[in-house]
């Protein structure tokens, strides 16, 4: 039994077999949407939420809590990173809890600009305790009442 719909989108379909549906969509999204429109590559997060990271050029660390698949900050931000420094907008973006010798600030960051962090030392930031429980082996452990 094949049932439409009712987005209007004709080749969206529930299938159900037997006892278990399944869905199962079947699509040309240049038909449905325009050649206009095009998905941005498949991109993979090397970093979690809870990883203690380090900037690669810059040397400040920082604690994960949020990523971004792609790009997703404002073009003026964009725009005043120098031209020849500027990474690809098709990758992972980091919010970070970071601090360097001077102040803690929350920074946003290229995947291309991150290592892992093995200082295994916790990073200093105010923010760090409300959001995150315990520190061991490099990673914060979330609190479960920020877990979705």
């Amino acid at each position: 039994m094949m049932v439409g719909l009712p987005s209007g989108l004709d080749r969206i379909f529930l299938v159900t077999k037997g006892k278990r549906p399944k869905l199962s969509i079947m699509t040309n999204t240049t038909a449905i949407f325009g050649a206009d429109v095009s998905a941005p590559p498949v991109v993979h997060a090397r970093f979690s939420i809870g990883d203690v990271v380090k900037h690669r050029s810059f040397g400040f660390r920082g604690v994960v809590f949020d990523i971004d698949p792609v790009f997703a900050n404002s073009e003026e931000w964009y725009q005043a990173i120098p031209e020849q420094s500027r990474p690809d907008k098709h990758q992972p973006f980091y919010h970070l809890l970071a601090e360097n010798g001077e102040t803690s600030y929350v920074a946003y960051v290229s995947q291309q600009n991150l290592l892992a962090d093995d200082s295994e030392e916790p990073v200093d930031h105010p923010a760090i305790t409300g959001m995150f429980g315990t520190y061991a082996n490099g990673k914060y452990q979330l609190r479960p009442l920020h877990r979705h």
